[in-house]
């Protein structure tokens, strides 16, 4: 019997230390296997299964860890044979507080602290300070005095504080420790004229910023030394961060990106610990008054405009801890309301300065869209869609985008690859008599030379790759799209796509993600499985970013950069993964690719081409996979638009259960590094359009 194992995300759940499996199974004529058989390690469980969900559940006691959880069903003869593997972590389910700090022992352990180094730069740490309860001010100051790293200034600038015990507290460790210096402002003028003030005292060469109620990891000014060893030209230095509650428990931490601009437009990503060169901050005139409750924001968005990207640089480490106290933006955002306003004139005033029409537009969560204006005459867009027979599918997918799509320009392509079903041929001659080109290939499937060939037909400035198996939810998806793929430092542009039962996708495409054998992984989908409208990690699922690379199940990008890049790659990659060799090549020829939340479709996901389950498919997904191991192997290990201690197992941004490597302040690999980009492939006979 062959049997087709699906992985709903409701199929396994944990507790503590426990595996609970719910299912059920059939054969493709219908049929219930006779029985089947889970395995856990050297647990067996037997069942009897049904026909409809959750008709049998197992449940496995074992210590929390990596397991291996096989799916045997018995064939007629009596023996059983494997149908599915897949890799379980299973964890005791505590506070998210608790995991945390179990993640940070774990880490500690496996990376114990480094002598700082011996020589670097003066950093002057630059703290505004007004009416902090003495708790957290001697907190602050103490972590600070605390640093392994002994070149270091604390520049505190008391921004009249009328709370009696700042100035008492200030005046005593002044006393204590020549490193710190004090400025008392005579009038309160607010955060940023608090930190120009405090920015005066500065000696250093290098300025790390730090709220008044907030602690640095001991060891972060070493770390941040550390960095600049490797990167000496670095302009801007971010690391990651975490909250700490009034117990001094921290948790929710954030692993961010590499240099993500596209991402920094939507929020300030860059937040704790920011370190920048002091000459840059006082070449741009310090913090902008009037900026209160964003000048962070508006500082990372004024310096990155003035630095080359590789002068930015992320360090993989949580450095940072921020306060989550009743009132505290920890907490949440809206507990300084004036900082949302703030922040949103910080964003137009960015736009102004960049020469960008936009619209800014709040995402919930306390963040943005930018939602660019298109030209007055915007560009032709081609639409290419491959298909084989499923009619039912082609027909949702492309009335869907006719009745719907908003766009005054574009043309459909349907490549059809050698459909023998009467209804999907009456319908394309119908699509055909209705103004929608229909190509013919007859030649065996290869995804990436379809579209290579149908290029040829397309008369758009931007090129859209669409799966037959799509349908549209937004109907401004293609304005949306098109304002980034018309960006010139833009390649390939990727939207949305949730499954019919409102789950994630597709979220942008994260490299290196192993699966279930937990090596040498090429690629996954971000936040997959996620709840339609879920936050994602920091809100990444609600607003635009780079990625490394996006799915082609709809891509859209300019026709210029897609022959540039030589297409997709029909020699080495006919069915999986040319979607993220291409973007990789884009990525290699300097563009930056683009996933955006804002352009929205369901996906049955490759319903017409079947699943990888034969041995023939299986065999050429394994030869894919070791095409792009051997092309892409460090990028893939190191993909800039994730982050080393996240884990390469599942497509959640969980934490990873295994420590992350030692940062060793090297830039991450660029795709460049390991490629050549081929020229524009040779010029194809091409398919035959029906009719012509």
């Amino acid at each position: 019997m062959n049997y087709r194992v699906e992985t709903p995300s409701s199929w396994i759940s944990f507790s503590r230390s426990s595996v609970t499996v719910a299912g059920w199974f059939l054969d493709a004529q219908g049929r219930a296997a006779r029985q089947i058989r889970l395995r856990l390690g050297s647990r067996v469980i037997a069942c009897i299964p049904g026909r409809t969900p959750h008709d049998f559940i197992a449940t496995f006691r074992t210590k929390p860890g990596l397991k291996h959880l096989v799916i045997e069903a018995e064939t007629e003869d009596g023996d059983h044979r494997v149908i599915g593997r897949r890799l379980v972590c299973v964890y005791a389910r505590e506070r998210a507080a608790t995991k945390h700090a179990l993640w940070v022992d774990e880490n500690a352990r496996a990376n114990p602290p480094r002598p700082p180094p011996a020589k670097g730069p003066l950093i002057s740490v630059l703290m505004p300070v007004h009416n902090t309860p003495e708790r957290w001010l001697r907190r602050a100051i103490d972590s600070v005095r605390e640093q392994t790293y002994a070149h270091w200034e604390l520049c505190i600038a008391d921004d009249a504080s009328t709370a009696a015990h700042v100035r008492r507290i200030l005046k005593d460790y002044a006393s204590r420790d020549a490193r710190i210096k004090i400025i008392r402002r005579p009038v309160n003028g607010h955060i940023s004229a608090a930190s120009n003030s405090a920015l005066e005292l500065a000696a250093g060469e290098f300025t790390a910023l730090l709220d008044h109620d907030d602690e640095l990891a001991p060891h972060a000014l070493a770390e941040v030394a550390r960095a600049l060893e490797g990167r000496p030209a670095a302009q801007i230095i971010y690391s990651d961060e975490d909250k700490i509650d009034p117990h001094g428990q921290c948790s929710s931490p954030y692993f961010k990106p590499e240099w993500n601009p596209d991402l920094l437009l939507a929020q300030n990503y860059f937040a704790h610990l920011a370190v920048y060169r002091t000459s840059l901050i006082r070449e741009l005139g310090g913090f902008r008054i009037g900026c209160e409750g964003a000048q962070d924001w508006d500082l990372a968005l004024r310096t990155t405009s003035h630095v080359p990207a590789n002068a930015i640089l992320h360090i993989p480490q949580i450095l940072y801890h921020w306060r989550a106290i009743p009132g505290s933006t920890a907490r949440k955002q809206s507990h300084k309301s004036y900082a949302i306003a703030a922040a949103r004139q910080v964003l137009r005033d960015h736009l102004a300065r960049s020469g960008i029409e936009a619209e800014v537009l709040p995402v919930r969560g306390g963040h943005w869209r930018v939602r660019r204006k298109l030209p007055a005459t915007p560009p032709r867009v081609s639409l290419i869609i491959p298909t084989r027979n499923r009619v039912s599918l082609l027909r949702t997918c492309v009335e869907s985008i006719l009745e719907s799509t908003r766009y005054p320009d574009f043309e459909i392509l349907v490549i059809d690859n050698g459909s023998d079903d009467p209804a999907t041929l009456a319908y394309l001659e119908n699509l055909g008599n209705r103004g929608v080109k229909i190509l013919r290939d007859d030649g065996p499937f290869n995804y990436s030379a379809l579209n290579n060939r149908a290029v040829a037909h397309a008369t758009g400035e931007v090129l859209g790759f669409l799966n037959n198996d799509l349908k549209l939810i937004t109907p401004d998806w293609l304005e949306e799209m098109v304002s980034h793929a018309i960006r010139p430092e833009v390649g390939a542009v990727g939207a949305m796509l949730y499954f019919p039962d409102d789950r994630v996708q597709h979220a942008g495409v994260v490299l290196g993600l192993a699966g279930p054998k937990l090596v040498e992984g090429v690629a996954g989908h971000a936040f997959k499985f996620f709840p339609r409208g879920h936050t994602g990690m920091r809100n990444r699922l609600r607003v635009a970013q780079n990625y490394s690379a996006v799915t082609a199940a709809c891509l859209l990008v300019r026709r210029e950069v897609f022959l540039q890049a030589g297409g997709f790659d029909e020699e080495h990659l006919a069915v999986a993964y040319n979607d993220v060799d291409f973007c990789l090549r884009l990525g290699a020829a300097g563009y930056r690719n683009v996933w955006t939340p804002f352009a929205e479709f369901y996906h049955y996901e490759s319903a017409s081409r079947g699943a990888d389950d034969t041995p023939a498919k299986k065999a050429i997904h394994e030869r894919e996979c070791a095409y792009m191991r051997r092309t892409w192997g460090p990028l893939l290990d190191n993909d800039p638009a994730y982050n080393p201690n996240l884990t390469l197992v599942t497509e959640d941004f969980a934490a990873a259960c295994r420590t992350a490597p030692r940062f060793d302040s090297q830039p991450p690999p660029t795709a460049c590094e390991f490629t050549r980009i081929p020229e524009h492939p040779a010029a194809h006979p091409g398919p035959r359009m029906l009719g012509s």
